[in-house]
């Protein structure tokens, strides 16, 4: 049964969202209008496709009706009744997107289910540049903070063990047979863990993939948690960030993994990125089963699409 919010109330909450998202994307969209870029905070504009104006559009989720909508009658997987009433129509997004739903249910139920792992220190960045020249680095606008030699001496000194197949599939050729580890795109729900910042900044991926079953309060959650750790990620690998700022206008100091104290720093940004990870991820799941008992469609089921 669906819970109908009056236009006044929604209206609202539409405009707060929108509020929100404007502040996130507002660095971005102001260097975009200027031709320049960000090699830290642009990766979720590049990496992620997902458009600031797509991050803007505010969904109520599964099982909830907005009074007066009638604008929303072109809006991908909605319905509008006569009166105005507009609610998402799930048999509609569960025909085309059931498959997703299902691989997504599944991959982020796994992950909640698997111990994490706090031993790889971010040494995915480092064998992404490993064995490199100064031209053939992805952030050439980001020197090196130790330089080429000693760079790659970390990777060599140091057992890699990257369970993510999407930081996996960058290293350099002579990187990946340094990985113990071989993760697959079809391994991956097999492999998947919360210790993994990758595996967290993805939660924002998923996300994206589910469209108007998940609420905008949880969608612009899982941006902002996307956000810290690729910081995090970028000060913790062997480019230097001297000179940018975090979201709160910090400056960003490195997190030199080469050390102790660096490995130490590192474990405990990942245990609190793992703890808030596992939260967002269960509000995912949670998305996904207001929206299959308001289809009837049960957990997991076969799709079409």
């Amino acid at each position: 049964m669906s819970v109908a919010i009056a236009r006044d109330e929604w209206r609202v909450r539409e405009a707060g969202h929108e509020a929100r998202a404007d502040a996130l994307t507002a660095g971005h969209r102001a260097r975009r209008l200027r031709g320049e870029t960000h090699p830290i905070e642009d990766f979720l504009f590049t990496y992620y496709p997902f458009k600031p104006a797509e991050l803007r559009r505010w969904h109520p989720g599964a099982g909830v009706s907005l009074a007066g909508a009638q604008g929303r009658a072109d809006w991908r997987y909605y319905t509008v009744a006569p009166d105005g009433l507009a609610t998402v129509d799930l048999a509609s997004f569960f025909t085309k997107r059931g498959q997703t739903v299902g691989y997504v249910e599944g991959l982020l139920a796994a992950t909640l289910d698997r111990t994490p792992q706090f031993g790889c220190f971010g040494l995915h960045e480092w064998a992404m540049v490993y064995s490199l020249t100064p031209e053939e680095l992805r952030h050439t606008r980001l020197p090196l903070r130790i330089g080429h030699a000693a760079t790659d001496a970390v990777v060599e000194s140091h057992t890699i063990g990257c369970s993510h197949f999407d930081a996996y599939r960058f290293f350099t050729p002579k990187a990946a047979p340094l990985n113990r580890l071989s993760p697959t795109r079809e391994t991956q729900p097999e492999m998947e863990q919360s210790g993994c910042l990758h595996a967290g900044m993805d939660i924002y991926k998923w996300v994206t993939k589910l469209g108007p079953i998940i609420p905008g309060e949880l969608l612009l959650d899982a941006f902002e948690f996307a956000r810290d750790i690729r910081f995090v990620d970028m000060q913790a690998s062997p480019y230097d960030v001297t000179g940018f700022v975090d979201n709160e206008g910090v400056e960003l100091e490195p997190i030199p993994i080469e050390t102790t104290r660096g490995k130490q720093e590192y474990v405990r940004r990942q245990r609190e990125f793992a703890e808030r990870g596992n939260v967002l991820r269960q509000r995912v799941l949670d998305a996904i089963a207001a929206a299959r008992e308001a289809a009837e469609v049960p957990a997991r089921a076969a799709a079409t699409g």
